[in-house]
């Protein structure tokens, strides 16, 4: 597998995580050092394990996975989608703070959400018989610093537009769940 070709499905990989980061860079204020490398370093690792878990699991299960990984990630995104939108229409409470992505079970999720299509990838390269420890690596440095900027911009338009932006991420991560249901089912 040459470069180019790794690189672009790096990049079309990580375009769920950055969206999601944008989302996430818009609902937490300051944003810190810590939560840049929580977020970037999950989604990151997430990406890279998942493509060497489809690898290492071939053809097997394709048929049992791919049967419902679109539902688990759509439930998860709405899920974290729907909670984002509904923070956002509660009335403001100085002493309530906004839930952090980048902690706990919610990252958790939304690492998983995000990385589920990488794990096809890993099947795919099975099936070529390519070793994928060199797309894994890109797979997920790609992923994690794609994340850190969608934090950083995200950050920027959270300043500018304040709840609007909170409104709009929750949304989009409830859109991106629906591209990928519509995907494997109507779309298929």
């Amino acid at each position: 597998m040459d470069w180019l070709t790794i690189l672009g499905i790096s990049v079309a990989l990580a375009m769920d995580a950055f969206a999601v980061a944008l989302a996430a860079g818009a609902v937490i204020s300051p944003i810190t050092g810590r939560h840049l490398f929580r977020l970037g370093f999950h989604f990151g690792l997430f990406q890279a394990l998942m493509p060497i878990g489809g690898w290492l699991l071939g053809m097997t299960v394709q048929k049992w996975i791919s049967a419902y990984d679109h539902w688990i990630a759509f439930g998860l995104l709405a899920y974290v989608g729907g909670r984002m939108v509904h923070e956002a229409f509660e009335e403001d409470d100085e002493e309530k703070t906004p839930s952090d992505p980048t902690k706990g079970m919610t990252m958790v999720m939304l690492s998983v959400a995000t990385s589920i299509d990488a794990f096809a990838v890993g099947l795919s390269i099975a099936m070529l018989g390519v070793s994928v420890w060199l797309p894994a690596t890109v797979i997920g440095l790609v992923a994690g610093v794609l994340t850190v900027a969608g934090m950083l911009l995200g950050r920027r338009l959270g300043e500018k537009w304040g709840k609007r932006v909170e409104i709009c991420g929750g949304l989009v991560l409830c859109l991106i769940g629906l591209k990928i249901l519509l995907e494997h089912t109507l779309l298929k």
